[in-house]
């Protein structure tokens, strides 16, 4: 059945829809294995997705994708089902909603909670324009444990335009609750009779204040009996549901209902991570984001690599230190398995805290912890430390506590695009005062830069990058002298100063062009010793990062070398000043000059015009 967009789909028969999601399914299915990418999220909103553009008239009825890891579906019926093996490769698609790509992608996404906000934005702008719009939000039950999408709905509770806000609910535990008797609640609570019947009888009661109240409170206790609505309720929002997100009939009936009601609108949806496909359906968090694979087979093929990960390297510290203190707790923002900390959630449970996605409460969870006297180790990748800046400077900087943060996926972390790439976290951490700032080089450096901030009276960083070490041999984890650097190479006229994971193509253009090259470590504080003797040495400095240039590692040497009145020349090796693409991680290091070939070219050309 060839459907090449929404207009495509809404011709179609409804009794033909089942055809159409499990056509769907197989092509989504089948897209991914061959292209990687998000799997299991899709696979579970295939008959939603379906539902939503058949009853709403998108693109000028608007869909709002929370994270988008379940946008696959949409993608393919909304014009790009023959690009979808480009998904997550430099120049494709988009891992997420994004709004260049599409006109019916409304919001770019890829950090959780912000589809209602967002979405009530635009239906209370719709509603002052009177367009006559329609919006609806889906967020994922994970996504709707941040602060920030209850502070949405408790001010669309207030304001009360009419949107409806999709719970995509696929915990398993309470698949057993979606039966006949939800059905039939959620096809009464959405329909006419039932909405037209409550408000004709709040206009009767309203003279009458003790009974109004006393029938409210019977009418929500009863909700509340047979259904999670007294929540949604008190923030003002109709619930309807649960409602069997696998039922494209039941959909298309109870949206169809809800699309003409007034006012906020929560339907609640029961799906299954995974489902029409046994392996994913089995176990969803492996399948969730996949290499490539064979349908066929129904296995994931593991790359066994020589190299362990930075995010293996942080777990095994755990344990280690964990085994010899018991004042350690591990805290994640549901990154459990990202952050390496598997290991240590099944051997420590008692001090492992995963606060689901709730970064602002990671960490203030963490000054308390501090407060108390144990030694909280927050980890958290660098793009979503971001949502979390406030919590770091006014509940764990200014009180200098001694939280340690793990901040993972520093720098270029490849196909998952702007929204993920770490390449802002020196620039934003910089300017806080009494924070140690860690740059490792290398894995073993990365386990003493941890015992450093564990063992460390105030709060400290250490940022290392996604995917594989060196290879390095590891060596005991022992504390590093706060703020000293190392000496790597002893060359002439040019030194090469390091922060971080560059530092082996950083020696090999030393090599060629008979340069200095130090490995700074940290970032605050500098190593004001080894800057003014290097300074008064070398006619260039240059600094190499993977962080924007802008108020970065280069930035702070720049400050010194001026307020030191130094006399050197100063070249900065970075990030631009833009956000970067989609790609893997080398080739991007390639089109920004942070290899081997691109550092140098870089110095060549700067050396050239000073001769000019």
């Amino acid at each position: 059945m060839r459907i090449d967009s929404p207009e495509d789909l809404r011709r179609l028969p409804r009794e033909s829809l089942p055809q159409v999601c499990d056509e769907l399914r197989r092509y989504l299915l089948n897209s991914v294995s061959r292209s990687s990418g998000h799997l299991a999220s899709g696979l579970g909103v295939v008959e939603l997705t379906t539902a939503l553009h058949y009853v709403y008239n998108t693109p000028f009825d608007q869909l709002i994708w929370d994270v988008g890891h379940q946008a696959y579906p949409h993608k393919i019926l909304t014009g790009r089902r023959d690009q979808m093996l480009t998904i997550r490769q430099k120049d494709g698609l988009h891992p997420f909603p994004w709004r260049e790509e599409s006109e019916f992608d409304v919001l770019s996404v890829g950090h959780s909670s912000t589809s209602i906000s967002a979405g009530l934005g635009i239906a209370l702008a719709e509603n002052y324009k009177q367009s006559g719009k329609k919006v609806a939000c889906i967020i994922g039950d994970g996504a709707m444990t941040a602060g920030m999408a209850f502070e949405a709905m408790n001010h669309a509770g207030h304001t009360k335009p009419d949107m409806l806000v999709i719970l995509n609910d696929n915990d398993m535990s309470i698949s057993e609750n979606v039966g006949g008797l939800s059905q039939h609640l959620a096809q009464i609570l959405s329909s006419k009779e039932y909405i037209s019947l409550r408000e004709s009888g709040k206009k009767i009661l309203s003279g009458l204040p003790p009974i109004k109240e006393f029938l409210k409170k019977t009418e929500e206790h009863l909700k509340g009996l047979v259904t999670p609505a007294i929540l949604f309720e008190e923030l003002g929002f109709n619930y309807i549901g649960p409602v069997d997100g696998h039922d494209i009939d039941t959909l298309v009936s109870t949206l169809k209902r809800i699309r003409h009601l007034k006012g906020p609108q929560l339907l609640h949806v029961i799906t299954k991570k995974g489902k029409g496909y046994a392996p994913a359906e089995q176990d969803p968090i492996l399948w969730h984001g996949v290499p490539k694979f064979d349908p066929k087979q129904g296995t994931i093929a593991t790359s066994k690599q020589s190299k362990p990960t930075y995010s293996d390297i942080f777990g095994d510290w755990l344990c280690e230190v964990a085994e010899q203190d018991n004042k350690l707790i591990a805290i994640t923002p549901a990154m459990r398995e990202g952050s390496g900390m598997t290991r240590f959630a099944q051997k420590y449970p008692q001090q492992f805290f995963d606060v689901a996605i709730a970064e602002q409460h990671a960490v203030t969870l963490a000054a308390g912890f501090a407060i108390s006297g144990l030694r909280p180790v927050v980890a958290i990748y660098s793009t979503f430390l971001q949502r979390a800046y406030d919590q770091l400077i006014h509940d764990i900087a200014i009180q200098n506590l001694p939280v340690l943060f793990a901040v993972d996926r520093a720098g270029i972390v490849g196909a998952d695009g702007p929204t993920h790439q770490g390449q802002f976290d020196l620039s934003y951490l910089r300017t806080i005062p009494n924070l140690v700032i860690m740059t490792p080089s290398d894995e073993n450096e990365c386990r003493h830069m941890l015992t450093t901030g564990y063992t460390h009276q105030g709060p400290s960083v250490v940022r290392y990058p996604r995917g594989c070490g060196t290879g390095i041999e590891l060596t005991a984890a022992t504390p590093l002298p706060v703020g000293k650097a190392t000496l790597k190479r002893q060359g002439h006229s040019i030194a090469l100063l390091n922060f971080g994971p560059l530092l082996t193509e950083t020696l090999k253009v030393a090599a060629q062009i008979d340069a200095t090259v130090v490995d700074m470590r940290f970032v605050k504080p500098l190593d004001n010793e080894m800057l003014t003797q290097i300074a008064e040495s070398h006619d260039l400095l240059v600094t190499i990062e993977e962080n924007v240039i802008q108020g970065g590692a280069g930035s702070a040497v720049n400050e010194f070398i001026l307020s030191h009145n130094l006399k050197c020349d100063m070249l900065n090796i970075g990030l631009p000043d833009q956000f970067i693409p989609q790609g893997e991680q080398n080739e991007i290091r390639s089109d920004f000059g942070l290899n081997e070939t691109g550092i140098l070219q870089q110095i060549q050309t700067r050396n050239n015009r000073d001769k000019v």
